[in-house]
C-alpha cells in the first residue's frame, strides 16, 4: 500500500497548483468557465490527457497521478468539464475509442459522462435503435459546455453498449439547470433519433469514478480548511485573535483530523485502482461514505467560523460550501455508499 506521494507526484502536483494560481484565482471562478483556461490547462499541463494511454496520445498515468490533479483543481473550484471529461476518459479507458481519446488527450475534445447516481439511479440509461439514441438524461454534468456525451444504452436485443453522442449534432436538446454549485454546472439532456457511435460494451467504472471524485472532494476540504485557519490568524474579536479561542481551537482540530483520514483513504483508493483491484470495491466505498460527507462538514464549519461575512455573496466561503454538497451526493449520498461498503464486508 502507498500513501505517500512520489517525486513525480509531488512535481505535478506543484505544477497544477502553480498553474491554477495563476490562470483560474478565486475570484475569477464567480466568471464561470473560460475556454481558454481549459485549453492551456491542456495545451501547458496536458491534464485532460493525463490517464489516457501513449498510444492514444495521453500521458499513460494511473488513477493516483489523476488524484493529485483533481486534489487541486477542487481546491480551487475550477469552473468546466475537466471532472467530467476526467469521468469519460475514465469509461474510455475501459472501452477505448482512438478518436475520443486522441480529440480529449489533445484538448480538442470536451466529454461528459452518463452514470447512475449510487443506488438512486439519478441517471436514465439510453435506448439504441440502429443508429440512433432516445431517451432524457435528468442531470448531466457539464452538460452544456461538453462536445460529447458518453453513455450507456439499450440495444434491441437486451444488451446494454456504450455510445457516443456530439452534443452540438442533430436530435439533441440541451437545457441548463440552476443547480446549487455555481462553480460547475449540469443540464437536461434529451435524444430524440440523435446520432450515436457504438463504442463497445459498456464498463462498470462506478469505482474508479468514486475515488477521482473523493480526490476532488480532498482538494475542497484542504482548500477550505486553510482559508479558515488564515482567517482566525488575523480576525479580532473582544481583543483577541479568534484563533486564541479554545472553542475555535478545537473545531479546527476536528477539520483537521478529518481532512487527515480523507488523505489517507483517497491514497489508498487511488493506489488500490492501479496496483489492486480486488481492493478497490471496499476502498471506493469507504472513499465517499467519509470523504463525502467529511468534505461538506469542513466546509460548513469553514463557513460558519468566518462569523456573518461568511454568509455575505461577496465571500467565497459560501462556493465552497455549495461544491461540496454539490459533490456529496453526485454519485449518491454518503448512506447510499455506507449501505454497499457494509455489504462488501458482509456486515
Amino acid at each position: 500500500m502507498k500513501l505517500v506521494l512520489d517525486e513525480e507526484q509531488r512535481q505535478l502536483r506543484e505544477a497544477v497548483r502553480a498553474f491554477l494560481r495563476a490562470a483560474s484565482p478565486l475570484p475569477k471562478v464567480r466568471d464561470g468557465y473560460d475556454p481558454q483556461v481549459y485549453a492551456r490547462l491542456n495545451g501547458e499541463l496536458g491534464l485532460s490527457g493525463l490517464i489516457v494511454a501513449e498510444e492514444y496520445g495521453g500521458a499513460g498515468a494511473g488513477l493516483a497521478e489523476l488524484a493529485v490533479a483533481l486534489e487541486e483543481t477542487g481546491a480551487t473550484l475550477l469552473p468546466g468539464p475537466f471532472l467530467a471529461t476526467a469521468f469519460a476518459a475514465i469509461a474510455l479507458a475501459a472501452t477505448p475509442d482512438k478518436e475520443l481519446l486522441g480529440g480529449i488527450a489533445e484538448g480538442r475534445v470536451t466529454a461528459t459522462l452518463a452514470f447512475r447516481a449510487g443506488a438512486s439511479g439519478g441517471q436514465g440509461v439510453l435506448d439504441l435503435d440502429g443508429a440512433a439514441a432516445r431517451g432524457t438524461l435528468e442531470r448531466v454534468l457539464s452538460g452544456m459546455e461538453a462536445d460529447v456525451l458518453v453513455a450507456p444504452a439499450r440495444l434491441p436485443d437486451g444488451g446494454t453498449a456504450l455510445v457516443a453522442v456530439d452534443l452540438a449534432g442533430p436530435g439533441v436538446a440541451r437545457t441548463p439547470l440552476e443547480s446549487l454549485d455555481l462553480t460547475r454546472g449540469q443540464a437536461r439532456v434529451a435524444l430524440d433519433g440523435a446520432p450515436a457511435r457504438v463504442l463497445g460494451p459498456a464498463p462498470e467504472v462506478g469505482d474508479r469514478l468514486c475515488v477521482a471524485l473523493a480526490a476532488e472532494q480532498l482538494g475542497v476540504m484542504r482548500a477550505a480548511l486553510e482559508a479558515i485557519v488564515a482567517y482566525a490568524k488575523i480576525r479580532v474579536a473582544f481583543g483577541r485573535y479568534i484563533g486564541s479561542y479554545q472553542g475555535v481551537k478545537h473545531k479546527l482540530a476536528d477539520m483537521w483530523c478529518k481532512l487527515e483520514q480523507a488523505e489517507s483513504i483517497v491514497r489508498y483508493a487511488a493506489w488500490a485502482a492501479d496496483e489492486s483491484p480486488d481492493e478497490l470495491p471496499e476502498a471506493a466505498a469507504l472513499a465517499q461514505a467519509y470523504v463525502g460527507r467529511a468534505c461538506f462538514e469542513v466546509a460548513r464549519d469553514h463557513l460558519l467560523l468566518h462569523g456573518g461575512v461568511g454568509y455575505t455573496w461577496e465571500h467565497d466561503a459560501h462556493l465552497y460550501y455549495k461544491r461540496a454538497k454539490a459533490d456529496e451526493v453526485l454519485l449518491g449520498p454518503p448512506r447510499v455508499h455506507r449501505a454497499r461498503l457494509a455489504d462488501l464486508l458482509e456486515l
